[in-house]
């Protein structure tokens, strides 16, 4: 059994069990805590497939908070030619560790 989700304006396969990095989407919830993704656009199991127009009808899943980490750095470099511009700037995103508990449909 597994569900397709978004967050974050991502799109992600997740079946129980499973832990995925998603972008920062709940603010103020800590490590431990439960989290639902509401967004659900496919959900199978081993019968059927339910296919949403966009979102599955009452379908969740259920997930809890592991830990907050930090995406890969990402290097964003600008030049102009012949003006002698240059800049170098680095990001890492926020992400969040979660683990799937339930997929609901």
């Amino acid at each position: 059994m597994y569900a397709i989700v978004e967050a974050g304006g991502k799109q992600h396969r997740v079946e129980v069990g499973q832990r995925i990095a998603v972008e920062r989407a709940w603010p103020g919830a800590q490590p431990g805590s439960q989290v639902v993704f509401e967004r659900v656009l496919l959900f199978r199991d081993d019968t059927h497939v339910k296919v949403g127009k966009p979102l599955v009808e009452g379908a969740a899943v259920r997930a809890t908070l592991v830990r907050e980490l930090r995406g890969e750095k990402v290097i964003i470099f600008k030049k102009k030619k012949r003006k002698g511009f240059r800049r170098t700037r680095g990001h890492r995103q926020d992400l969040l560790e979660v683990r799937i508990d339930a997929i609901e449909a």
